[in-house]
């Protein structure tokens, strides 16, 4: 999501502490205006929001008022994985587990959120118990029992209907042969993967021990869904809430609102203050008018979370009221380009080693707004992942590329005067845009000439660049991609992007390209490896073998330059979002 929380009363309460009391990263506020009254004004600070909650506050009401600027690839918890869906999704949706709404790492240690307490394991760490919390209904009052959960789970396996979402809990827990969700497999026995013994009661079976499950069971596929009420593909339409907010209208390509759900109850839901009365979200709004609305005050946030365009920048920077409303976060994500060995001549690992050598990726910098966008990566893993090592296979001068090299890896590869292939992005973002056009002038030096195709952000992964047949017949040598981690760990970054098993032909998957079985066997090693001074070394293992084949080529690691809308309230960033926590968020 990337891809990739809320306060308890009593963290609340801490969080507000530490915002008022922190240095640095946090508002202060200022005595108010003669004649004025209520609260004091806030000082805006470049960065406030980074350590601590800025503008913290426990008032309820207003509408807080959101934009995309594409569509959602589905509302459904079982087909959605685009980390600002994920972060938002907990408005409406409930899982086991839960991110708190607190700044920095803190915000990246699941809660029980469903659940009254984390999971239990066995002694082998093969199979987890939950206990859900006494209380729980959906909008319509009814009550929210275990078997509800394990449904939810059960029809996320179906990636035919549901070919957006995260794929842990397919490939980890035991499901019965031939298993293909509850659609097609209708009333298969699936206890064997999940069940659910009594109301209260929710256990996974896996099929490999794993210690990190809490934050497998934190992902959107655990928000329970009722049988009764599931309709399939058009579940996305209206999703029974779960959470403090539900579904008042759904225009699919225009937007949606949330209002309160009357059922929810603060007394079962410690994670959520549920500040705002209203959500309005807005779709397919300009990415550079969805910035100068945020900035005017028509909007309080670009909810993708991936920071402002290069326009926007050239406003805020220079303007030290403007910067004073932004955050420059730095974020456990990478923007790369997917090398596809499925096309041709890229099967040939010297035609993809030319393209590692010939990228100039300063226009990698240059396409996110210069260096409040990132910096240039040489391997897959951000530096903050735990276990990260720096990786320079293909090094350049200051990142400009070796067009010699490039020539030389074309010749080896049977390509002296260089070949023609195509290269995609996700139309609705101008920085993807810029990318694709840097990517076509730097290889245009060595003879590589590129034909630049974009294809709608909602169904970029499912329908286009993420369909294995249709990257083929289109010819996609090349993928502008990017991926931030699910959670703060190697294996929470890697295996969506480098298990070869997560490819399918119905589309989905964020991995296009690295399809190396050996690469599958490292995972599979790692993700058992119970002694964390072995594992963490493993992922650079994995990083390198990747890069060693080059069917990734890395752009930059990602920072973002996020704007505070005017009037917003609890504002932070924590380790779990890795970008503005929008059930934390409030509106004067």
């Amino acid at each position: 999501m990337m891809k990739k929380p809320t306060l308890a009363k009593a963290a609340l309460v801490a969080a507000l502490a530490m915002g008022l009391a922190a240095c640095g990263g946090t508002s202060t506020q200022t005595p108010p205006k003669a004649g004025e009254s209520g609260k004091p004004a806030v000082k805006e600070e470049f960065n406030a929001a980074l350590t601590g909650v800025f503008n913290p506050s426990t008032k309820k009401g207003g509408t807080l008022k959101l934009a995309n600027s594409g569509d959602w690839d589905s509302l459904d918890p079982a087909d959605t994985y685009y980390g600002y869906s994920w972060n938002f999704i907990r408005l409406y949706g409930r899982a086991l587990m839960f991110f708190p709404g607190k700044p920095g790492a803190e915000g990246a240690k699941p809660v029980p959120d469903l659940a009254a307490e984390a999971g239990k394991p066995s002694a082998d760490f093969k199979t987890w118990t939950y206990t859900l919390r006494d209380g729980l209904k959906y909008e319509d009052g009814t009550p929210i029992v275990a078997k509800d959960v394990a449904y939810a789970v059960a029809r996320a396996y179906d990636k035919v209907t549901f070919p957006n979402g995260p794929t842990y809990l397919n490939d980890m827990l035991n499901w019965p042969k031939d298993y293909k969700g509850p659609y097609k497999s209708k009333g298969a026995d699936f206890s064997s993967a999940v069940e659910a013994p009594d109301d209260k009661t929710v256990v996974f079976h896996l099929k490999e021990p794993y210690s990190g499950f809490d934050y497998i069971v934190q992902m959107s596929p655990t928000i329970p869904v009722p049988e009764a009420k599931d309709t399939g593909a058009k579940y996305r339409e209206h999703v029974i809430s779960s959470g403090p907010y539900m579904f008042e209208k759904n225009e699919i390509g225009k937007g949606f609102t949330l209002v309160r759900n009357p059922h929810w109850s603060e007394a079962v839901d410690p994670n959520r203050p549920a500040l705002p009365d209203k959500y309005e979200v807005s779709t397919n709004v300009n990415a550079d008018d969805m910035d100068n609305r945020v900035i005017s005050g028509d909007l309080h946030v670009a909810i993708e979370g991936t920071g402002v365009q290069p326009a926007a920048l050239s406003k805020i920077l220079p303007d030290p009221a403007l910067k004073a409303r932004a955050d420059n976060i730095t974020i456990q994500r990478l923007w790369y380009t997917s090398i596809n060995p499925t096309v041709k001549p890229f099967d040939n690992k010297d035609c993809r080693i030319a393209v590692q050598y010939a990228m100039d990726k300063t226009g990698y910098v240059a396409a996110y707004g210069g260096s409040t966008g990132g910096e240039i990566a040489t391997n897959l893993l951000p530096p903050t992942i735990p276990g990260a090592q720096k990786i320079d296979l293909y090094p350049s001068p200051e990142g400009k590329g070796d067009i010699a090299k490039a020539k030389e890896h074309l010749t080896k590869c049977g390509q002296p005067n260089g070949f023609e292939t195509s290269v995609s992005y996700r139309a609705e973002r101008p920085k993807e845009k810029a990318t694709a056009e840097a990517i076509k002038d730097s290889l245009a030096r060595a003879g590589i000439n590129v034909t630049i195709k974009p294809y709608p952000l909602k169904d970029y992964f499912s329908s286009f660049a993420g369909r294995p047949s249709f990257v083929v017949k289109e010819n996609l040598g090349l993928v502008v991609n990017g991926w931030g981690s699910d959670w703060p760990d190697g294996y929470g970054f890697l295996q969506q992007i480098t298990d070869s098993r997560v490819i399918r032909e119905g589309g989905g998957s964020s991995n296009t390209s690295v399809r190396i079985p050996d690469v599958d066997a490292m995972l599979d090693k790692a993700r058992v490896e119970a002694d964390v001074t072995k594992r963490e070394p493993m992922w650079a293992e994995i990083d390198k073998r990747v890069m060693e084949e080059s069917v990734i080529m890395p752009g930059i690691w990602a920072k973002s330059l996020l704007v505070r809308g005017k009037g917003v309230t609890n504002v932070l960033v924590s380790d779990g979002q890795q970008m503005y926590d929008y059930v934390a968020m409030g509106v004067e």
